[in-house]
């Protein structure tokens, strides 16, 4: 009976919680290079109805149905990774008998999907967690974030489609460098940086600016995972781990990389390849010429991890398996007949047959004399 008599509030509050489209495209165009957003508002706006749309649990059809509709706006965005045929719902919410329980299902495979650094509604039984009302709020703080974030970046696509890759001193059109600099420009909402601004500059501005954010971030947030300090002899330590690590990883990738290379050549043996040999290759080519055997891993990649990367979850764990799991793993291959070739099992090979020779192996006929 209380899932029935929330549904009135709970309409009023989904309401709340998606009304943010027209409110983020009419802020968002209506933005001048300089200005602000109102982001606080925005926030305001978003999670106002949280608390009363997280009161019903997963057995209510309208909790579920909130839940469907974000991840339904989290697809429609491309905010996810997983491609999905046409007309496959991120997450169902229907309203059967097993409707729950598959709904659980899919929001573990959807939460994974979305990286969600909540331990306790990722990384143990989801099902056990959303129990908990506090449980519930956060999933749906989490999936409206998502949603929001998803919304700014479609926007920022629309506003500036084509971005100057220039922005400072000394810097090269469609560098790595210079894209990394400019989305967290972006980010921070700092306008783009005139040419001729020295870099000095443009990281006291980048600095003083995310002093001015830190305190408004939770507690214990962005912790790196590398704390200790890093002194002269430190730093050679970890370039050469660094070097040895690229080495080795370089090795292995070039192993694979030959792996995929036979097995791809394998499939250009049979009658029916002959005729598709073309297509084949027209799709093929532009996916392997993309994977090198070089690394892009480097030591910033180390600086700039957070603790929460070092939260493992085994690949072969229940949790993990319901993102990763598809049809051909039901596939049980058939019994095959042995073809031997053990090298206990060799025998040494018959010797070539040859014709007699007719001088009797080159020995003189007659009887020999015995000795007296």
């Amino acid at each position: 009976m209380g899932c029935f008599k929330s549904r009135g509030h709970l309409r009023e509050s989904e309401e709340k919680l998606l009304l943010c489209r027209s409110t983020s495209d009419t802020a968002g165009l209506s933005r001048q290079p300089g200005s602000k957003t109102p982001a606080l508002d925005f926030y305001k706006a978003r999670y106002e109805g949280c608390p009363g749309a997280a009161s019903p649990g997963t057995s209510c059809p309208d909790f579920r149905a909130l839940c469907a509709r974000l991840a339904a706006e989290l697809a429609t965005l491309g905010a996810l990774e997983r491609e999905r045929e046409e007309g496959t719902e991120a997450l169902s919410a229907g309203d059967g008998p097993g409707a729950e329980e598959e709904f659980l299902r899919q929001l573990a495979g959807l939460l994974w999907e979305l990286h969600c650094p909540d331990r306790e509604l990722c990384g143990g039984d989801c099902a056990a967690s959303l129990r908990e009302p506090d449980a519930r709020l956060r999933l749906l703080r989490f999936l409206c974030s998502e949603v929001q974030a998803a919304r700014l970046l479609r926007l920022r696509s629309r506003l500036d489609p084509n971005p100057e890759p220039s922005c400072g001193e000394g810097a090269e059109a469609g560098s790595g460098m210079v894209q990394e600099l400019i989305l967290t420009l972006q980010a921070l909402g700092l306008p783009r940086p005139t040419p001729g601004t020295p870099a000095c500059q443009l990281l006291r501005d980048l600095h003083a600016k995310i002093s001015e954010l830190l305190p408004s971030l939770p507690p214990e947030s962005l912790q790196p995972l590398l704390n200790h300090p890093l002194d002269a002899p430190r730093w050679e330590v970890l370039a050469s781990l660094s070097q040895s690590l690229r080495d080795q990883y370089g090795c292995r990738r070039c192993l694979l990389l030959k792996r995929l290379d036979l097995t791809t050549s394998a499939f250009h043996w049979s009658d029916r390849a002959e005729a598709q040999g073309e297509a084949m290759k027209a799709v093929l080519i532009p996916i392997r010429e993309a994977l090198t055997s070089e690394s892009d891993v480097s030591i910033a990649h180390v600086l700039a991890a957070r603790a929460d990367l070092s939260r493992l979850v085994p690949a072969t764990s229940k949790t993990a398996r319901r993102g990763t799991c598809c049809a051909i793993n039901k596939v049980l291959m058939g019994s095959v007949p042995d073809r031997g070739g053990r090298p206990n099992e060799l025998e040494a090979p018959m010797p070539s047959w040859q014709s007699r020779r007719e001088d009797g192996g080159g020995q003189k006929a007659g009887r020999k004399k015995k000795k007296k």
